[in-house]
């Protein structure tokens, strides 16, 4: 599930369950969509039960789409499994997000 919440100037879009292969083609036009629509946005990545190199994809995507259009993007409140990918494949440091797990 991906629900989206505005605050502020700020849009918050949450992913639950998987965020992988079998989701891909489902999660892209959302999260493309709120990144072309939010100046500043924050996916909430809290609820990411598993998380694969598709999903990885999705985010390198979106952040590039958001950098191309001058948007803020941040990743907030990775699961465990979402800090593990990123640390496995060394990409923290490119999304310059803290890697805060949520309690």
């Amino acid at each position: 599930m991906a629900s989206k919440k505005k605050t502020a100037a700020v849009q918050t879009l949450r992913i639950e369950g998987e965020f992988s292969i079998y989701r891909a083609a489902e999660l892209k036009p959302v999260i493309l969509q709120a990144v072309e629509s939010s100046p500043a946005l924050e996916i909430d990545l809290s609820g990411v039960a598993e998380f694969d190199t598709a999903g990885v994809q999705l985010l390198l995507l979106a952040k590039r789409v958001a950098a191309e259009r001058g948007h803020e993007l941040r990743l907030v409140r990775h699961s465990a499994v979402v800090v593990d990918v990123l640390q496995l494949l060394d990409l923290a440091a490119h999304f310059g997000d803290p890697l805060v797990v949520a309690a």
